[in-house]
């Protein structure tokens, strides 16, 4: 993406997103842009302006590129705004989750983020509809569903109160019974958690699906067998690969999964409620996303 193209962009700005103001995030969006030709504005997520307000800014404000300043729920918004159409989706993590921009490489530091939405490239990244959810990066039933319920409920942000809620559910998981349909046949297992996956690491830099791949017109399903506690407790808090003997990974367009009794249920960081049964399919190149330049 060169200067010349970029001409109209719409920052969606998450006002408390991750737990902290972004003022400051505000501030340096304007610092940035200030001296370069380019029409900007920012929209600010809050009760009242919310998805809703945000579909009709974008059909006022004829955005080239939508940037999302907040973490994977503020990312996951804007995503569900301009998948399939030609509206590039930039991303500035400012967030207690930014497991996207960490998959793309995006640096945290505000700067180097917005010389990506400048200078970067643009692929045609894959979702996946889950139960008619969209879901960019990763979504599972189970343990880390339950986490996420509990994480949202809780008052605390951050590595303090995700160990928090881990020490409410770790000690009390069950595993849980799973008939997995595909094109290549049935199969049934008992799992820890199972992951549809369209990318490979959680936001903690947690690697669940090495060899993930946002563009290449497949997820995968990662089936999680029995795992120690203290081995599952460092692989989320620590950017570490599961023990691949611990996991079965099936590569797949579509899915059907059924579970023996209601399990959790999150898509993107974001909890969804219990379910007994997920229907996912591949949308392969719906969305225009900036990556840096080079890697």
């Amino acid at each position: 993406m060169t200067q010349t193209t970029i001409t109209t962009i719409l920052f969606v700005v998450n006002p408390i997103s991750g737990g902290k103001d972004k003022k400051d995030h505000q501030d340096a969006i304007e610092k940035y842009f200030v001296a370069l030709p380019h029409k900007i504005d920012l929209f600010l997520i809050s009760d009242k302006n919310n998805a809703q307000c945000l579909e009709k800014h974008i059909e006022k404000f004829k955005p080239q590129i939508v940037v999302a300043v907040g973490g994977d729920g503020t990312v996951s918004m804007v995503a569900k705004k301009i998948i399939g159409t030609d509206i590039i989706l930039g991303i500035v993590p400012a967030g207690s989750a930014n497991g996207m921009a960490r998959e793309l490489n995006i640096p945290e530091a505000v700067d180097q983020a917005l010389k990506i939405i400048e200078n970067g490239r643009v692929k045609k990244a894959d979702a996946i509809s889950i139960n008619n959810q969209l879901c960019l990066h990763l979504s599972d039933i189970g343990l880390n569903a339950r986490l996420v319920k509990y994480f949202e409920e809780g008052n605390m942000r951050g590595k303090l109160g995700y160990a928090k809620v881990a020490l409410r559910v770790l000690f009390n998981t069950q595993n849980i019974r799973v008939i997995i349909k595909s094109k290549e046949g049935e199969i049934k297992r008992d799992a820890f958690m199972v992951v549809l996956a369209n990318a490979s690491k959680y936001g903690t830099g947690a690697v669940i699906n090495p060899n993930g791949d946002l563009y290449d017109g497949l997820f995968e399903v990662v089936i999680i067998k029995h795992i120690g506690i203290g081995t599952l407790l460092k692989r989320w808090i620590t950017p570490k690969t599961l023990d691949p003997k611990k996991i079965e990974v099936i590569h797949a367009e579509a899915v059907r999964i059924h579970t023996s009794r209601k399990v959790h249920f999150q898509v993107d960081g974001e909890y969804i409620g219990k379910v007994k049964e997920v229907s996912a399919q591949i949308l392969p190149g719906q969305l225009n996303i900036l990556v840096p330049e080079e890697g």
